[in-house]
């Protein structure tokens, strides 16, 4: 692509980023096909990560704080805190825990002591179909709620959440997981959830967190916490279900 053609010949401290205002080839995980149909919030965005840092040393959190942001974008403008727009582990964004409205995908390549990470993001924000928008949300919001806050455009929510993002990074940066993660599970869709693991017929477990390195936590009675890799499991919401790919 030309974005991952020009990631490399750009000065390091000079930003990348591409937005879309419809794809006609997004990829989404495992090479499944993105849908991304127009009112969506769609963008590449480049970034230097060096290696021997706190973010450098675990990768796999990027997901996590672009799907935060993605809802922080939303959440910290003044009188949308309350908007149900959540994040689903390792890398969706979800209106509560009943519909997949955005997600992520990120895709690294280190060179000497430096990451450079290519990150695609999508969140609908103004068309009902498939599913549900972040347009549809705040109406709900207004008509439950009595307020008349505005429409937000895809524009606006790509500029704050690319901002909220640099933030969080900082913030990684300097404090670690542990700068991060107190935000990041007050919008999760998983506390204190019931999982069972591998089949309908496996082990029940419960959802206790993320651990140093971006990988889903659970817990079975009577054993030790174990982590769930995100890239050899998939989370199935509607069945509770984590299972291998």
């Amino acid at each position: 692509s030309l974005i991952g053609r020009l990631m490399f010949e750009l000065p390091e401290e000079m930003g990348l980023i591409a937005v879309a205002v419809r794809q006609t080839q997004g990829k989404g995980r495992g090479g499944n096909v993105w849908l991304s149909p127009v009112g969506c919030a769609l963008c590449t965005l480049h970034l230097s990560i060096p290696l021997h840092s706190n973010l450098g040393q675990r990768i796999p959190f990027i997901q996590h704080l672009v799907s935060l942001a993605v809802v922080e974008a939303v959440r910290s403008i003044p009188g949308y805190e309350d908007i149900e727009l959540r994040v689903k582990w390792p890398n969706d964004i979800y209106y509560s825990d009943l519909m997949k409205l955005g997600g992520v995908l990120v895709n690294s390549t280190l060179i000497e002591t430096t990451f450079h990470i290519l990150i695609g993001f999508g969140f609908n924000v103004n068309n009902s179909n498939p599913t549900i928008c972040i347009n549809d949300l705040i109406a709900k919001f207004n008509r439950e709620e009595g307020t008349e806050l505005k429409p937000l455009s895809a524009d606006c929510l790509i500029a704050r959440t690319v901002t909220v993002l640099e933030r969080l990074i900082e913030v990684f940066q300097e404090k670690g997981p542990n700068g991060v993660l107190p935000q990041y599970y007050k919008y999760w869709v998983h506390s204190g959830k019931q999982v069972q693991l591998r089949s309908e017929d496996g082990p029940v477990a419960w959802i206790v967190g993320i651990d140093d390195y971006g990988y889903l936590q659970v817990h079975q009675e009577g054993e030790a916490v174990e982590s769930v890799h995100p890239d050899g499991n998939s989370f199935d919401m509607l069945r509770n279900l984590i299972v291998p790919k």
